[in-house]
């Protein structure tokens, strides 16, 4: 893989060190990784399936799967479906550019997120930063030049914040992932980047550990997924920075396969 300054200066940010191979020998390497995501074999064990859980009616719309984006921000500005509306300072939306070729999905608001009704915001928000820079790309919604082959759209699987950032409860996934579908299907993005294990969990609906889902090509509504560790998790866990690097360059490489 060839490396510049500038990925190099974002790398070190994240405290990841990079030997670097010689390019010559670089590229079968990535093309056998990916080859290998992408095989039967690879594929080949059957995942647990997480059972999904029955959704009472509640105060959700139930033309979610019609609306465009001012409608579904509005939907979910106003949704009390379950009784995480009863805590929150602001619903977390998304953010970024409505036709980014990334997007990025994680698990659910925390404290800031909830005061500033964006996701990824603080210490993993800025982490996240640098790890999308690393790939030469953004989440500004506007930008001189950009294209948006370089801008990524960033959402959570639940949209209000769960009390003391506890993890979230399966009802509330429930009522949350018609949401986050509709978001997928108005995007139309080329790949999907799930970070942390409620959001490869419903994505997938899969319980085996992100250990193991690591290095494969998923599927999410027949966009090409890729699994990888919260940024909050590798602020924990700094050991684990090279694995999400990894990750990352397997998705690189994904969308560089994908269509033009």
């Amino acid at each position: 893989m060839v490396w510049d300054e500038r990925q190099a200066a974002m790398l070190a940010e994240m405290g990841i060190r990079v030997w670097q191979a010689p390019a010559a020998a670089a590229s079968p390497v990535i093309d056998a990784k990916v080859e290998a995501a992408v095989s039967p074999v690879a594929a080949a064990s059957p995942a647990p399936v997480v059972p999904r859980v029955a959704v009472a009616r509640g105060a959700r719309p139930e033309d979610v799967e019609a609306m465009d984006w001012p409608t579904l921000r509005a939907a979910v500005a106003g949704c009390t479906a379950c009784g995480l509306c009863r805590g929150r300072t602001n619903t977390v939306f998304g953010v970024g550019h409505t036709q980014a070729h990334w997007m990025v999905v994680g698990e659910a608001p925390g404290e800031q997120e909830d005061r500033l009704g964006e996701p990824f915001v603080g210490k993993a928000g800025q982490l996240l930063d640098h790890m999308l820079q690393a790939l030469g790309l953004t989440r500004r919604a506007e930008g001189e030049g950009l294209q948006p082959a370089q801008q990524v759209y960033i959402a959570n699987v639940l949209k209000c914040r769960p009390p003391m950032n506890r993890n979230p409860q399966p009802e509330e996934v429930a009522q949350c992932e018609p949401y986050l579908a509709r978001q997928v299907a108005l995007l139309q993005p080329r790949l999907i980047l799930a970070m942390g294990r409620f959001a490869v969990q419903s994505l997938l609906q899969t319980g085996e550990p992100i250990g193991r889902l690591r290095g494969r090509i998923h599927q999410y509504q027949g966009v090409p997924a890729i699994v990888t560790y919260h940024p909050a998790y590798l602020l924990r866990n700094p050991a684990d920075k090279a694995k999400a690097w990894d990750d990352l360059c397997l998705a690189r490489e994904v969308m560089r396969g994908a269509r033009p």
